[in-house]
């Protein structure tokens, strides 16, 4: 899919680690450099939250400043992270979204269940909103839970247009809460995307800085022997991949948000000892997944993407850009640290819950990253010559192709194993209700996610969207999507305007999504019920890898 590039009001510079701005009442408000940056810490509200069933958006350009650096952000109403919007289950919802940028521009609805029209996708499902213009999205809510939204058109959501929303359920509340509070996570650089996919595009690792050095290969030598060491290391360079290639964008060029705030300027959540809070985590950054954990306390899990699962207490869970995840916490203590490090540990967003606002809590240091095992890179991965069989196959370049992919849903992923707390699985997560829909598949889909590193191509079975035919769907059917990760990299898979039903290994219902991670080497399969007509995307939620070609059209037809 073609998309606009976003306004280029960025230059490439290095940056200094502070904060020079905050979120005041939802604006952003530019701050001297003199500011005491202690007391900054105290004044960092989430965005504003609007609630009925009508919605005036503004989407415009506003001065923001995370790093020491002026920039432009893309935001709504002056706010970014974008008003949180509270809706109610079973009534109809108006939102007039007009738009002032000098681009078109556009808002999808993530993981809501709307008619085609609504959707928000420019070129699939509707023209976009050209500059000037306004928008009026209309449709019935008919789910409950915790979801968001974001621009659809070009790098505005790396820019700042994205937002949480709340759906209070038809039927009281299962779960009664002292306090409830939106943790929205995101990325935010200083760099023009556009540029930095160029970047990307480029050398595929220019902003990883973990590369395996000479000091590396002697450590392997010592460990393992020098034949060892440099079977490990060809056998790398035979399949052009990197161990360490775990993001494509760190902290070297990212700044880490939580509800909009770096963590200079430390969100804050209040609470009085003993009550119980509903954290509403949302990942709504571009690239960066986060490993999230609040020290000191357990977290009760009783929903994803909006739907209720069979609570289950953890230490830390993952959450990939583009899902949500509903905890419970019943903190006793003054303070404690909303940690979310990096995938990549190569930088961290947080934010305190706390008794007062002046309290802040200690912030745990990074965890020690991680190579990537065979078991993540291969599975039982073609060699390079297999691979070249592959690329015929696929009719484009690609690095490798999975023989024997694994199906372990119990695995938290690369650097959440084994490391002493308890982490969070897709083999956790069971849905509170039974599927919606309980026949059985009438015919089954194979996807391979694939892409070239080296040239930072991604795509679906070895060919870019831009090359690619519809996936058709017939209409009122059930079918079984079958979603295997021929890459190194993990991949948040969205479909959207219908469910997801993931299955375990003995393809029995496990949980209902939006978003689902496939991980490095990894087989997954969900079921879909065709029940929504019309044009909708399929697509890898990590942004860049989208705009370079791993999308899909699903026509239901």
């Amino acid at each position: 899919m073609k998309y606009q590039s976003p306004l280029s009001v960025h230059s490439t510079t290095s940056r200094r680690k502070f904060l020079q701005s905050l979120v005041v009442g939802g604006s952003l408000l530019a701050i001297s450099s003199k500011f005491n940056l202690a007391k900054a810490a105290l004044f960092a509200p989430a965005a504003p939250e609007l609630s009925g069933n009508e919605f005036d958006l503004t989407i415009d350009y506003s001065p923001a400043n995370f790093t020491g650096k002026p920039r432009i952000a893309t935001t709504v109403n002056g706010s970014l992270p974008a008003p949180t919007l509270r809706w109610k289950e079973g009534e109809t919802v108006t939102i007039r979204v007009t738009n002032k940028l000098r681009e078109d521009t556009s808002i999808h609805w993530h993981g809501i269940i709307l008619p085609n029209n609504m959707d928000g996708v420019p070129g699939l499902t509707f023209g976009g909103i050209a500059p000037g213009e306004t928008f009026t999205y209309q449709f019935k809510v008919q789910q409950s839970g915790t979801y968001w939204y974001h621009s659809h058109s070009g790098f505005q959501e790396q820019t700042g247009l994205y937002g949480a929303i709340i759906i209070d359920p038809a039927q009281p509340e299962i779960y009664a809460v002292d306090r409830d509070y939106v943790v929205v996570l995101s990325d935010w650089t200083d760099e023009d995307p556009m540029r930095m996919l160029q970047k990307l595009r480029m050398q595929s690792d220019y902003y990883n800085e973990t590369r395996p050095t000479l000091q590396d290969f002697l450590a392997d030598v010592r460990k393992e022997g020098k034949s060892a060491a440099l079977n490990k290391r060809q056998m790398w360079n035979e399949m052009r991949m990197n161990p360490t290639d775990i993001a494509d964008i760190s902290g070297k060029t990212y700044t880490y948000l939580i509800n909009g705030a770096s963590p200079i300027a430390n969100w804050a959540g209040l609470f009085k000892a003993g009550e119980t809070i509903r954290l509403r985590f949302v990942n709504a950054a571009t690239q960066s997944f986060f490993d999230v954990r609040i020290p000191g306390l357990t977290l009760t899990v009783i929903a994803t993407d909006g739907q209720a699962v069979v609570p289950m207490e953890v230490d830390e869970f993952r959450c990939g850009p583009g899902e949500t995840y509903d905890v419970l916490v019943n903190p006793v203590e003054n303070a404690y640290a909303v940690f979310a490090q990096a995938m990549d540990r190569s930088g961290y967003a947080c934010a305190t819950l706390a008794t007062q606002a002046e309290m802040v809590a200690a912030v745990p240091p990074l965890d020690k990253a991680e190579w990537l095992s065979m078991d993540d890179m291969m599975g039982d991965m073609m060699s390079s010559e297999k691979a070249h069989h592959a690329n015929a196959e696929y009719g484009a370049n690609v690095d490798a192709r999975v023989d024997t992919p694994r199906t372990n849903l119990d695995d938290p992923g690369v650097n959440l194993r084994d490391n002493g707390r308890k982490v969070l699985s897709y083999a956790d997560l069971r849905s509170v209700h039974p599927p919606l829909d309980t026949r059985t598949p009438s015919r089954e889909i194979e996807l391979h996610l694939t892409g070239n590193m080296g040239r930072y191509l991604w795509s679906i079975d070895g060919v870019p969207f831009s090359q690619a035919m519809p996936i058709r769907f017939n209409a009122g059917e059930r079918l079984r999507l079958v979603v295997v990760n021929d890459t190194m990299m993990s991949h948040p898979f969205h479909l959207h305007g219908m469910w997801s039903d993931l299955e375990n290994d003995d393809s029995e219902f496990q949980v209902r999504k939006h978003t689902i991670v496939v991980q490095p080497a990894q087989r997954v399969s969900y079921l879909v019920s065709a029940d929504a007509l019309g044009r909708w995307a399929l697509h890898c939620h990590l942004l860049y890898h989208m705009e370079a070609g791993m999308f899909r059209e699903v026509v239901v037809a």
